[in-house]
């Protein structure tokens, strides 16, 4: 079952290269060709209402969905560890504040948090991956505070305590190390959100502008021709789902791998 996700995913990332190193002609417009089917006209997908190849605008949504994925990830699971791990260990006020911090953020609906940031910031790119960061923090702080919280207890930490390493020190190589099997597992759930929030802001028009490529926007472009031509919704709609779908099941498999105490009563 592992090999599904593999697949999808690593299809996904050379999509996107591929879109990288080579020029596709993704805003090439050819109105004698208007609302192909696949394989009609010499275009592999189809094309949009424009006549613009959804093939090329389905390999440039690739790049986009996976930019806003990585950088996004990135930067929650950099934030979020960085809070939890510094709330766990350190205790008192330093805690007080940063768990209050993510009640505050975890009073709000993510999605909704994100929409609103996006709406205040105005759609592009950067403002999507700056929504979506602010949105996404939270969790990887939760779930890296809830482990130190128990790995502090442990004995080498304890001996670590009583040789009179500093702080940093003791959070850098003796709590972190052990806190990446599950942020792994978060991250790799946290692709799946982040892809589904970009497809989601740029439907609603508060992520990539046409006519730059996002499947979300492909999607609400789409929308309007759905009795015409429904290829417009299809292809851009099994891509989303399909790389979504993936990157939970991989999530999944990799959290029963790394699951000591499942593995352990197999």
């Amino acid at each position: 079952m592992t090999k599904f996700p593999v697949t999808i995913l690593g299809a996904w990332v050379a999509l996107a290269a591929v879109s990288v190193f080579f020029a596709l002609p993704s805003q090439h417009i050819a109105l004698n060709a208007m609302f192909s089917a696949p394989m009609e006209a010499g275009y592999l997908l189809g094309s949009d209402e424009l006549g613009r190849s959804l093939a090329a605008r389905l390999v440039d949504g690739a790049r986009v969905s996976l930019l806003v994925a990585v950088v996004t990830v990135s930067i929650s699971a950099s934030l979020g560890t960085l809070l939890g791990v510094a709330a766990g260990y350190l205790g008192g006020w330093v805690d007080r504040i940063i768990s209050s911090l993510i009640d505050i953020f975890l009073a709000f609906p993510g999605l909704l948090l994100a929409i609103a940031l996006a709406g205040m910031l105005g759609p592009g790119i950067g403002n999507v991956i700056f929504a979506l960061s602010v949105m996404g923090w939270v969790g990887y702080a939760r779930l890296a505070r809830n482990q130190v919280l128990s790995l502090k207890r442990r004995e080498h930490v304890i001996a670590a305590v009583a040789l009179g390493q500093p702080n940093g020190v003791i959070m850098r190589r003796h709590l972190l190390p052990l806190l990446m099997a599950p942020l792994l597992v978060e991250a790799s759930f946290g692709v799946a959100s982040a892809v589904i929030a970009e497809a989601g802001l740029s439907f609603l028009g508060l992520g990539v502008q046409p006519p730059q490529a996002s499947w979300g926007n492909m999607i609400r472009e789409g929308v309007r021709y759905l009795l015409v031509a429904p290829h417009l919704v299809l292809v851009p709609g099994l891509a989303l789902s399909m790389v979504v779908l993936s990157a939970n099941l991989l999530g999944d498999a990799l959290r029963d791998r790394l699951d000591v105490t499942s593995r352990s009563k197999q």
